[in-house]
């Protein structure tokens, strides 16, 4: 879809542009795969603000996704596209032959009226899900499992996608967007295609006040608060002399945060590795 512009009537729309959503469904969602999502405002269970930029937002329903595609081998008919407020991504709504419906991640050049399959083995075609190891090489693919029947985790984002580039015993090589080469087993789920709304990243939100329909508040440098705030505060006129942190004290810019140790044989290069190159 293309990007719009908005007249330049007041202050706030001068520079917005936004992703033209004219052929998306303009009802409301379907009931039944909807829930309430409350907000937390930034606060814990004690009401302590624990996330000092989060706060505001507009009121949301929850959209029930289908992350696991384990309806196996009946067709679903593409009833509507959809915006999903709580992802960047849309989501299409699936009519089942048995009359269950559904949504999943609706990828790139999904129409209304196509028909999506989840199965072991499925035709390549934008929409079916089936196991890695029957797709073919190059194959772009998005929500993609880590484990078996654990439901997709990985690019699940817009226009999110990771490659099928390498098989082996067991196991399958993808490269991810951030150029990581990761080794996932072969028998776990993926859909194929890239993911919609790819223009996502080109968005001008134009103003502060869109930034805080989307519940994030203002952030603050560290270097601009006293001493008791954070640990970058203080000191006459602005003097950056410590170590970055974050307000907790916690390393930042190059400090490794990675601990899962468990499943480090599965990365073959890391992101960072790839960006050397």
């Amino acid at each position: 879809m293309a990007l719009r512009k908005l007249n330049p009537t007041t202050a706030g729309q001068r520079n917005v542009v936004l992703v033209d959503r004219s052929q998306l469904h303009k009802g409301k969602p379907y009931k039944k795969l909807t829930v309430g999502l409350s907000r937390t405002g930034g606060r814990n269970n004690k009401g302590h603000n624990t996330s000092i930029n989060t706060g505001g937002r507009h009121k949301r329903l929850y959209r029930l996704v289908d992350f696991k595609r384990q309806k196996f081998n009946i067709p679903g008919l593409v009833e509507r596209i959809e915006y999903d407020p709580n992802r960047t991504a849309y989501i299409a709504l699936i009519s089942y032959e048995d009359g269950e419906k559904a949504y999943i991640l609706a990828p790139q050049k999904l129409e209304i009226g196509q028909k999506v399959v989840s199965a072991e083995k499925a035709d390549i075609k934008v929409g079916n899900a089936m196991k890695l190891k029957n797709m073919p090489i190059g194959t772009l693919v998005h929500n993609i499992e880590l484990s078996p029947a654990a439901g997709g985790t990985v690019a699940r984002s817009a226009g999110a996608y990771a490659q099928l580039i390498g098989k082996e015993v067991g196991h399958v090589q993808l490269k991810l967007a951030s150029g990581e080469l990761r080794l996932v087993n072969s028998e776990c789920f993926a859909t194929i295609g890239a993911l919609s709304n790819a223009d996502n990243r080109n968005i001008k939100l134009g103003k502060a006040g869109r930034n805080r329909w989307l519940g994030k508040r203002p952030h603050v440098r560290g270097t601009a608060m006293n001493p008791v705030d954070h640990p970058l505060g203080g000191g006459e006129g602005r003097n950056f002399g410590k170590h970055p942190v974050s307000r907790t004290g916690k390393g930042l810019r190059g400090k490794k945060t990675r601990t899962n140790k468990r499943t480090n044989n599965f990365i073959l290069r890391t992101r960072h590795q790839a960006k050397k190159k």
